[in-house]
């Protein structure tokens, strides 16, 4: 048997984004569900036979589609369908619905991810149904989120969508045999979360024993359909785990083995790890769990290849899935030195024991470098999208079974990419180089403590008690997109474009004027996304056209590209600030996305560490916070939701992450006086466990997304915030129109935990995916609640 070539999980949006468009269709009411699920029948087959019958693949997974995300798929499979969305959408108790994912069970699963509200016909505010969203996270140090499954104590799992199967069965239908993909069951129980009034001692990894016979259930019906293997993905093996969750592999893993072998045809487990080292607990995995084969991420921690190699060795007839091409990130590999590892594995344990695969699945990559014809071909050569990763992955499978030569050109095209990209003037800036080495210590400290600032700051501002503002961008409707499209393709001048940009922005301001807003902001009309708008105006970064990443449910991320040595050749925000501070009395916020987040949410170099990048970074940010202060800017927020993000998976890397990354954002933030309030924003991450980390930015005001996660981010035990803070009082990402009550119980939550005179309040997160309506009706509620709080001298 020889080596095989593997994908662990395929891009869902299509090469066009067409999944976006269609479930943005069927939420609008454009389409109905029928026309929905073709569109994903159709996606789906298209990229089964791209990944087969063109790329030439052995093994290509199912179940790696999803219409908004794959752990909620999951929660849908296994049942954990809280009561709330069960007593309004579903009316049936089979044990085995047709398709969790058609009519009335479509509605369910996206209210789950994105709330529902159903209001009278009379027009008055009561609902008649109102649901807010589960709460939505970070998957891993990824810039993907999930949706975070729910538990409570008396827990009941049912196998309740068979959506695994027909997808498996469709594939088998166009005569590809796929490896279906499960979240493993303790990774599932261990991303997810606790029920409100559970007890406090209730975690739901004790959970496990309920939930292991749905796997068996699963296992059985793909075995009956034909299926060989299965793909079971355990990414909390990498993370540091409580005896309770260690243990529970052993548990997890004999059962389902058990399950596999009783199958009249057996069926064989291959157990996949990614994002990082799972040398701490291997003694989990080998030799003491019954698998058959094992996926490792060799991009991430190439230091464990050798340990689980010799471990795998002694194991003869477990298969190695070696993770040998970055699924994410685009960089071309250097497939002479992945040939090496490959090499040494096969001759360690044999071709039929050796998969050759990504090092995760390919969701975090775009689609393909066919539509980037606009791209400098110097640095387009540098590039892999999935497809070209596709390729890399069968051209070393390729060699590994007939011998390097066979791959000869390709090989000598590859080195040749890879020595241009690591010699090019392209890459090194030497301006950029000396400034770096005159970075000092005091360039990372404000002129004054926080409190004396504070007062320095009101003088100025006067604001009131609970002071409103919201986080920066408004909605971004099909006028100002298609508006931005005629600009790019030449139909409408610079002056027309502005022309149409300064409305929306005098909109924005009579809106927030209109409602009361203390501290305004001009709505981030003219700026397509946060990081891919400040990487446009940045050296050593390039832009492709269609290289499209999905960050949750139909939202999608065209990551820029850092290539090379990063600097600001001039202003990027200061003209459009100052048009609408000129607009308003009040005060108005110079928007700006910092360092960290300029680095996490873009495909980021490879050939220097991180921290040097990011203080690059920090540097152009740091002028032009300079220049927006000197422009009469004197409330400029900085926002970093993916500091959190960033944070190494293991404790053990934490600090020596934690000190750059802060540096960073001091770095890009410490030059004003104190006249000057900074503010920075956060957002849909677990913060309370890096609060010091945060607390040493010495922001003026943190905003941080709170409501979501239902006030998690304040009940941490030893929780704290000298300055002052906004935990997030709406979901954002939903919408349904938040009440008065809601808020108010929020706002009454943060009474009880945190400094009266310290609380701002504002939404979640920006509101650029929002309609108008919504918008306006949200913040007048808002901005209703504040002043009643002040109003009630709270």
């Amino acid at each position: 048997m020889p080596v095989l070539s593997a994908n662990l999980g395929f891009p869902r949006m299509g090469a066009n984004r067409e999944l976006k468009r269609q479930v943005e269709a069927y939420w609008s009411g454009k389409i109905d569900a029928s026309a929905l699920l073709k569109v994903a029948h159709d996606l789906r087959k298209n990229h089964w036979e791209l990944q087969k019958n063109v790329l030439g693949l052995d093994v290509v997974p199912s179940n790696d589609f999803s219409f908004y995300d794959h752990v909620l798929d999951h929660a849908f499979t296994v049942g954990a369908i809280p009561m709330r969305y069960r007593e309004v959408f579903i009316k049936t108790n089979d044990d085995l619905l047709p398709c969790a994912l058609e009519g009335d069970f479509l509605s369910t699963y996206f209210a789950m991810a994105r709330g529902f509200q159903q209001l009278p016909s009379d027009g008055s505010e009561c609902p008649i149904v109102d649901l807010e969203a589960m709460e939505m996270k970070k998957w891993f140090d990824t810039n993907y989120h999930y949706i975070v499954p729910e538990f409570h104590p008396n827990q009941q799992f049912k196998l309740t969508s068979n959506k695994f199967l027909e997808e498996y069965k469709q594939a088998k239908s166009l005569g590809i045999e796929t490896r279906p993909v499960l979240i493993g069951p303790v990774s599932f129980l261990l991303l997810g979360k606790t029920s409100p009034n559970s007890p406090a001692d209730f975690e739901p990894i004790q959970l496990l024993e309920g939930l292991l016979p749905v796997y068996e259930e699963i296992i059985k019906h793909l075995a009956e359909a034909g299926a060989c293997s299965i793909q079971i993905d355990e990414p909390c093996l990498v993370q540091d785990l409580s005896p309770k969750a260690a243990q529970s592999y052993h548990v997890a893993y004999s059962c389902l083995s058990a399950a596999a072998k009783k199958c009249a045809k057996p069926i064989k487990i291959h157990l996949t790890t990614y994002f990082g080292d799972i040398i701490p607990n291997l003694s989990l995995v080998l030799p003491n769990l019954p698998i058959d084969g094992l996926h490792i991420d060799l991009i991430r921690a190439p230091q464990q290849f050798e340990t689980i190699l010799n471990a795998a060795a002694k194991h003869p007839t477990l298969q190695l899935s070696i993770g040998v091409i970055n699924g994410r990130n685009i960089w071309k590999a250097d497939l002479s030195a992945a040939f090496e590892t490959v090499k040494k594995a096969v001759a360690v344990l044999g071709a039929d024991r050796v998969i050759i695969a990504p090092s995760c699945s390919l969701l975090h990559t775009p689609h393909s470098l066919d539509a980037e014809a606009g791209l400098n071909p110097e640095v387009k050569d540098w590039l892999a999208f999935s497809v070209e990763k596709i390729k890399e992955i069968v051209l070393l499978t390729k060699a590994a079974n007939n011998g390097i030569d066979c791959i000869k050109d390709e090989l000598e095209a590859n080195q040749r990419s890879i020595q241009i990209r690591r010699t090019s003037p392209k890459t090194h800036n030497p301006t950029v180089q000396e400034r770096l080495k005159c970075i000092t210590r005091d360039m990372m400290h404000r002129r004054s403590t926080f409190d004396k600032r504070w007062v320095k700051q009101q003088e100025i501002f006067n604001l009131p008690r609970f002071p409103t503002t919201t986080i920066g961008s408004f909605p971004q409707t099909a006028e100002v997109r298609k508006a931005r499209a005629s600009f790019k393709r030449g139909e409408i001048s610079q002056e027309k474009y502005n022309e149409f940009i300064n409305d929306e922005i005098k909109k924005c301001i009579q809106l927030q004027e209109k409602n009361d807003i203390d501290v305004l902001v001009h709505g981030e009309f003219e700026r397509t996304d946060m990081v891919e708008f400040f990487g446009e105006h940045l050296e050593g970064y390039i832009f492709t056209k269609n290289g499209w990443v999905q960050s949750y449910g139909s939202r999608c991320v065209k990551p820029p590209i850092i290539y090379g040595d990063v600097y600001r050749p001039k202003p990027m925000t200061v003209e459009v600030a100052k048009y609408a501070k000129s607009l308003t009395k009040k005060p108005l916020k110079g928007m700006l996305t910092g360092p960290v987040t300029m680095l996490q949410w873009s495909f980021v170099r490879d050939d220097q560490h991180h921290k040097l990048t990011t203080q690059q970074l920090a540097l152009a940010i740091r002028d032009e916070v300079s220049d927006l202060e000197t422009a009469g800017i004197n409330v400029i927020q900085i926002d970093e939701p993916a500091l959190r993000e960033g944070l190494p998976l293991r404790h053990s890397e934490w600090k020596e992450y934690l000190n750059w990354s802060v540096d960073c954002f001091l770095l890009a933030s410490c030059s004003v006086a104190d006249t000057t309030q900074i503010h920075t924003h956060m957002c849909y991450s677990d913060f309370y466990d890096i609060i010091d980390a945060i607390t040493r930015m010495d922001a003026d005001v943190i905003t941080i997304e709170n409501s979501r996660s239902n006030l998690k981010f304040l009940r941490g035990e030893s929780f704290t915030y000298p300055n002052e803070i906004g935990p997030g009082i709406y979901d954002i990402h939903s919408p349904r129109i938040p009440l008065h009550e809601e808020m108010e119980h929020r706002l009454e939550e943060m009474l009880k935990r945190l400094k009266r005179n310290s609380i701002w309040v504002n939404p979640d997160c920006g509101l650029k995916t929002r309609k108008w309506n919504e918008v306006d009706l949200a913040l007048k509620n808002m901005t209703d609640v504040a002043k009643k709080f002040r109003s009630k001298n709270c």
